[in-house]
């Protein structure tokens, strides 16, 4: 994992999956019934598997989900992950491409003018080559929906897999028999060859399209856990644990106790949080805190696993260890915050939960009363029928209304540098009324840097920059990096430094040209020889406008003051204005302190700031406003925000930020910019408004062809639905789908947002 930031923001700007089916939402559950279906047999301690849609569901074994067949996830955080099921997944949907495309080339080829299939395939074999190509893929890759299916059935938690299974089974199992007994139909029904047209081709292209959507699916959920495992590898494996004698043994970190003396070497990782007893070095917990600077950490100061130790030796002794450390807390929060936001439901499963029964409510009385009151022969007629309507009803366009749209929105928010991880983003994006921001990497360039100069005397700020940076290259501090970057912006010629020396929580001296050069804080001034009462006056205003100040001595006199702090996105102000003038509320957190808080807050115009705040905080603050009613977005980039991210409706982590927050949140920003927040609100809307449009056909379709397919219009005109024209318009349907989401392709997210 990598914790490295790209800072172009700072300078001038250049820009250049689909879930699957969700579970339709339960009815209530009796306590008993509620016991019955957790499997964790009391005292177990090992990992334990629950359904998301249905947390009452727990088993020691990845079994599916009783209620609705889908896959459990783990209840607790692992570095484990289990692939079986994407693996699974993803060889029945390679090996039902590899059946279904010949099958879908051999029967639509013949719809082409000039082409002639019986040249290369004699007729008779035709048939049997379909059911041969078919029976793969029906049989075998699309067992698990099968199974699923049933599972809704017997449990009464109808979902788009009821549909499936219904649909593929019945074109597969009417394809069969039109196959192996084409008398068995009435004559209209007949080519002049005396065949059947069959829906071997619908069947299985169906499958194929729907394990597509589940590798997607499964491929997401994998990216969400991912989050998790980077957290829980961000703490050492070992411990160098000291004995009495002070002795060193590398320990695994499952076998400290609180009270144990551990020592961290420079550039290693601190393993369990505890107190220094002896040492003193900079510690990077930015992490946690979200401020960009090391901080000096010496003997009775806490520390926190998983931060990075920089240049000093430390040894400190335990006192939270396990799961009571600060990163296994974070770990926890950012698992029960995934596990909580249940996939929202689908507009398409809600009509599944009425419509599947509809549907065959409708098939069976149609096939009775063909039976009993249709002309001769009646059996045939029946069958016919109840198949027409089976296979109007097929869910193929419902299935591709989300997806397809999904598809096309998302590849558009990526050439626009959005990328969103998964459909739930969108569909709760245009709801959002409320937007917390980090401020560390998020407003601002989460870095140090020079942004102002007060040269005394004669000399000038280039001079003052080139002789600070000169003796500023022989520090690894961060300040000492903004200072020597500013004389590189410059073009500053630095001059060679001899005696150079660091002061640890100072600053660092030196010579250079013959003068004796000391940059640092009060107490290194001191050491110059300089007065620290006389300098508070002049490090005032730098501090009220929630800088670092950085003072330069030569040769015993204050040659000037260098004013360090973590610079404003130049995109920062216009996306806030952008995101105001849509309506929507903005919330700065952050675990910086409240003075520099609310200096930020005071130049970009936001009145609402949480300053000083944990991860936990961050995540209760956005709990509370949830609780409140309000739809709530995070935008944030480092660990710390990484609970807030998984728990927010929805996530959104800065590109130039760290792994884990992208990996927590549901949408990155790849350069890091703020509007692209208000780009990705027009998105939402524009890809919801599609994907609403998108299920009026597909389902709108099916409606009117079902009655049609029941024989409503054959009594007063005659008229029946032959299947072939119920799968023509089932086509059709899916095709009105497809043409309607490519128009999400003309929304051109580059364009200033002004609603």
């Amino acid at each position: 994992m990598s914790d490295h930031k790209d800072h172009s923001q700072c300078g001038p700007q250049t820009h250049g999956h689909d879930h699957g089916p969700a579970c339709h939402a339960p009815s209530p559950l009796t306590p008993d019934q509620a016991a019955a279906l957790n499997q964790v047999p009391d005292g177990y301690t090992g990992l334990v598997w629950t359904c998301p849609m249905h947390p009452e569901v727990r088993d020691i074994a990845n079994n599916g989900c009783p209620l609705c067949g889908m896959g459990l996830e783990p209840e607790s955080a692992t570095l484990d992950h289990d692939t079986s099921e994407l693996d699974d997944i993803t060889r029945r949907f390679v090996i039902s491409l590899v059946f279904s495309v010949p099958l879908l080339v051999m029967t639509m080829g013949t719809m082409v003018p000039g082409v002639s299939l019986t040249r290369l395939i004699p007729l008779p074999w035709q048939d049997g080559l379909q059911l041969a190509l078919a029976a793969p893929v029906v049989l075998w890759c699309a067992l698990p929906f099968f199974q699923r299916g049933w599972t809704s059935l017997k449990s009464g938690h109808l979902n788009m897999f009821t549909l499936i299974a219904l649909g593929v089974g019945v074109a597969f199992s009417y394809s069969v028999v039109a196959a192996l007994g084409p008398g068995l139909f009435p004559p209209d029904f007949r080519t002049d060859d005396g065949r059947v047209h069959l829906y071997f081709e619908t069947a299985a292209v169906i499958v194929t399209l729907v394990l597509l959507g589940q590798v997607l699916e499964l491929r997401a959920r994998r990216a969400t856990s991912g989050a998790i495992r980077a957290l829980l590898q961000l703490a050492p494996p070992t411990a160098a644990r000291l004995d009495e004698d002070g002795r060193e043994t590398e320990v695994p970190l499952d076998q400290l106790h609180p009270g144990d003396r551990l020592r961290v070497k420079p550039g290693g990782r601190i393993p369990v949080d505890g107190e220094v007893t002896r040492g003193q070095s900079y510690v990077d917990e930015s992490m946690f805190s979200g401020e960009p600077l090391p901080v000096l950490r010496r003997e009775g100061d806490r520390v926190i696993g998983g931060t990075l130790n920089q240049q000093g030796g430390l040894i400190m002794v335990a006192h939270r260890v396990g799961r009571e450390t600060l990163l296994s807390q974070i770990v926890n929060m950012v698992a029960q915050a995934q596990r909580s936001r249940a996939p929202i439901q689908r507009l398409a499963d809600h009509v599944s939960a009425w419509f599947v029964p509809v549907v065959i409510g409708v098939a069976v009385l149609s096939f009775a009363l063909w039976a009993i009151l249709g002309p001769e022969p009646r059996l045939s007629y029946a069958l016919v029928n109840a198949v027409a309507v089976l296979i109007i009803a097929c869910p193929c366009a419902l299935g591709l209304a989300t997806p397809i749209s999904i598809t096309v929105g998302t590849g558009e928010g990526a050439l626009a540098g959005i990328l969103i991880r998964d459909a739930e983003a969108l569909e709760v994006l245009e709801k959002v009324d409320t937007v917390l921001v980090d401020k560390t990497g998020t407003l601002t360039c989460g870095r140090p840097d020079l942004v102002r100069v007060t040269p005394l005397g004669h000399r000038t700020e280039e001079a003052l920059i080139g002789l600070a940076a000169s003796l500023e290259t022989g520090s690894e501090h961060p300040i000492a990096a903004a200072i020597v970057r500013a004389a590189e912006d410059r073009g500053l010629t630095l001059a060679p430094v001899t005696g150079f020396q660091a002061i640890t929580g100072e600053g660092v001296e030196g010579v250079i040209s013959g003068q004796a050069v000391a940059i640092g804080n009060a107490r290194m001034m001191a050491r110059a020889g300089l007065d620290p009462t006389d300098l508070d006056a002049q490090a005032a205003p730098y501090r009220a406008a929630g800088q670092t100040i950085m003072f330069v001595a030569i040769d015993g006199t204050l040659a000037g003051l260098l004013g360090i702090a973590d610079a404003i996105k130049q995109t920062t102000r216009p996306a806030l204005a952008e995101l105001r003038a849509a309506g929507l509320r903005v919330i700065m957190l952050t675990g910086d302190n409240e003075a520099t808080a609310r200096t930020v807050a005071s130049q970009l115009g936001i009145e609402e700031v949480h300053a000083d705040v944990s991860p936990a905080d961050k995540s209760q603050i956005l709990k509370d406003l949830q609780a409140a009613g309000h739809r709530v977005a995070m935008a944030g980039d480092g660990v710390n925000d990484a609970p807030a991210l998984a728990q927010a409706d929805v996530g959104i982590a800065m590109g130039t930020g760290t792994d884990i927050a992208m990996e927590s949140a549901a949408i990155t920003l790849v350069g890091g910019d703020l509007l692209d927040i208000a780009r990705a609100r027009r998105l939402s809307q524009a890809t919801m408004r599609n994907i609403r449009q998108n299920l009026v056909f597909g389902f709108g379709y099916n409606a009117l062809g079902v009655p049609i397919a029941a024989g409503l219009l054959y009594p007063a005109f005659g008229l029946l639905l032959n299947p072939m024209i119920a799968a023509a318009a089932m086509s059709l349907s899916s095709v009105s789908v497809i043409t309607n989401a490519l128009r999400l392709r003309r929304l051109n997210l580059s364009q200033a947002i002004s609603a």
